[in-house]
């Protein structure tokens, strides 16, 4: 029912009234279903939207990317136990060579191939830091892959309030994010 959901939606009392609505990093289809309604309705009607990162700007996007890779010079190689980085490109491999198999007649259709999306998503692995690899590989499975194409909550929101015409910013940089995750020690990763 509805009206039994958790919303993870805070009001916060003020003329007009604010909201504060928790999301997850997850394809949108598989949640929006589970979202009552006084989330869709406090959504359709803000003027304002802010987001964790704006995932619609290109400089964040941008800045993602640079953020996850090893200084100048060096390759996950280098930092790596021999072991690991070995089963780790055994595991790549397996990946792509898989790929094709767990795509969606969906994606099929709309143009994704296999090895674009394989690169889309994995592509310079080799110059990423540990932390961001290790990420990208609990992101390599069949139903993460079956799902590509699909933006994920956040986003799906964020294109939403663009399309709405909403006043959309940002709580956090780039770096906010990222520098905590660099900061890990390789056995913390």
């Amino acid at each position: 029912q509805q009206s039994e959901l958790n919303s993870f939606l805070w009001t916060i009392k003020r003329d007009p009234p604010s909201y504060f609505f928790g999301t997850i990093h997850v394809p949108y289809t598989r949640v929006w279903d589970f979202i009552p309604e006084n989330s869709k309705k406090a959504f359709q009607q803000s003027h304002i939207v802010y987001f964790e990162l704006d995932l619609t700007d290109p400089y964040t996007i941008s800045a993602l990317t640079s953020c996850q890779l090893l200084p100048q010079g060096e390759n996950l190689q280098d930092v790596l136990p021999r072991d690991i980085y070995r089963r780790l490109k055994q595991h790549l491999e397996y990946v792509k060579l898989m790929m094709p198999s767990w795509m969606t007649p969906d994606q099929r259709g709309k143009g994704l191939y296999a090895d674009y999306l394989f690169n889309a998503i994995a592509g310079n692995w080799e110059r990423k830091r540990p932390v961001w690899v290790m990420l990208m590989v609990n992101s390599l499975t069949e139903v993460d892959v079956k799902s590509r194409g699909v933006p994920v909550l956040d986003l799906y929101l964020a294109q939403e309030a663009e399309r709405l015409r909403k006043q959309t910013g940002a709580v956090e940089k780039v770096e906010e994010q990222c520098h905590p995750l660099n900061g890990l020690n390789f056995s913390q990763v």
